[in-house]
């Protein structure tokens, strides 16, 4: 094993090593810059008494069940002054008979009924922008039917974030854990895309959010046009909707697991495939520099791992071969591990070095065989 630093020339296996440290680089570099900016995030400490009068929305279709059990601990919350605002968007099940029933209980709840239209697409933009419109405060908070806080302080701490600076706020929304390979894939998925745009975020550069957890002003849905540039895409009420209102100041994240709303993950590959191809649809839509960072990150993770293997068995280069892929691999995984136990994924980090080539590959194939996506909301 020789320990001086090898020579490169154009020789194929020296284009090999070349490409080792171009990817590894990176890698580094992008760990360094976003990874670890959220690994060392504080929250700073909010303003006593700051509790502006808050307008929940959910779009809702066919969520009888969803609604029977969710609905309550949102209904619930320890906050000053709130509303809860249901659009219930032409669904055909009890949907309508379960929110009269909690209307009877609950006096901040407000519904607002779309009633069935053939001419009408079944997409959130359309009952969202009905359900803002209606709001009787200027701050918003966004949730799914199918969605629980984890706790009574959800509103309070989302709240605190917002600020005159400050008009966007990003939440998270994990999924349950249940058993299964695909269930830990699931939740392996939203923790890294979690990860991302809350480092995207803090660096000032807020691509997305997720309508599970997102909260913004009244003000700043105007000034956009609401959805109005996407509105011809089915998807896109949360990324797309960040990517034209962020800019590099008006963005704060939330990310207290009292703060978290959980929702159940699908339960079959098929479901999940239909489920991420629709979630793709509007990545091509997104900023020339978010498309390109998003998509150099698993570029370089696989160039590394494949030129890395084969180097193993050349001579010359197994020493800085394994202290280099050993030194940005230990990196990422502490990185990854500290921000994973942020988000209440501690364990998933115990597998990552081999769940991440495995997740790249899976959601590679799924992006590249999403053809065609119907207007579907699930």
């Amino acid at each position: 094993m020789s320990f001086e630093f090898p020579l490169l020339d154009y020789t194929p296996i020296s284009l090999l090593f070349l490409i080792f440290l171009i990817s590894s680089a990176f890698l580094l570099l992008y760990n360094l810059f976003f990874h670890w900016r959220l690994v060392f995030y504080k929250k700073k400490q909010s303003i006593e008494g700051k509790s502006p009068g808050i307008s929940v929305i959910i779009a809702a279709r066919n969520e009888e069940d969803n609604l029977y059990n969710n609905l309550h601990s949102i209904l619930n919350q320890k906050y000053p002054e709130f509303e809860v605002i249901v659009v219930n968007h032409q669904s055909i099940d009890d949907t309508k008979h379960i929110l009269g029933a909690l209307q009877n209980r609950y006096k901040n709840l407000r519904v607002i009924e779309v009633e069935r239209n053939r001419h009408l697409k079944i997409g959130k933009k359309l009952p969202i922008t009905l359900g803002i419109k209606g709001a009787k405060f200027q701050h918003l908070i966004f949730t799914d039917a199918d969605c629980k806080p984890t706790s009574d302080q959800w509103l309070t701490l989302i709240s605190n974030n917002f600020s005159d600076q400050k008009s966007i706020i990003l939440g998270y929304g994990p999924y349950r854990k249940n058993k299964g390979f695909l269930n830990s894939i699931i939740r392996f998925d939203t923790s890294l895309i979690a990860v991302n745009y809350f480092t995207f975020a803090l660096n000032g550069l807020a691509y997305m959010g997720v309508g599970r957890n997102l909260a913004y002003n009244k003000e700043i849905f105007k000034k956009v046009g609401g959805f109005k540039s996407h509105y011809g895409i089915s998807s896109g009420d949360d990324d797309l909707f960040i990517r034209d209102a962020a800019n590099r100041k008006n963005v704060s994240i939330e990310i207290s697991p009292d703060s978290f709303c959980y929702s159940e993950p699908k339960t079959t590959w098929q479901a999940w495939l239909r489920q991420k191809r629709r979630h793709y649809s509007t990545s091509g839509q997104y900023k020339v520099i978010t498309k390109l960072l998003l998509g150099l990150l698993p570029l370089s993770v696989i160039m590394q791992l494949f030129s890395f293997v084969i180097l193993l068995w050349v001579g010359g280069f197994l020493f800085w071969a394994l202290l280099i892929y050993c030194t940005t691999t230990i990196l990422r995984w502490l990185s990854q591990s500290l921000n994973f136990q942020k988000l209440n994924s501690g364990a998933l980090s115990w597998f990552y070095p081999v769940l991440e080539p495995i997740h790249i590959i899976v959601t590679a194939l799924m992006f590249y065989s999403r053809g065609y996506q119907k207007d579907q909301w699930n």
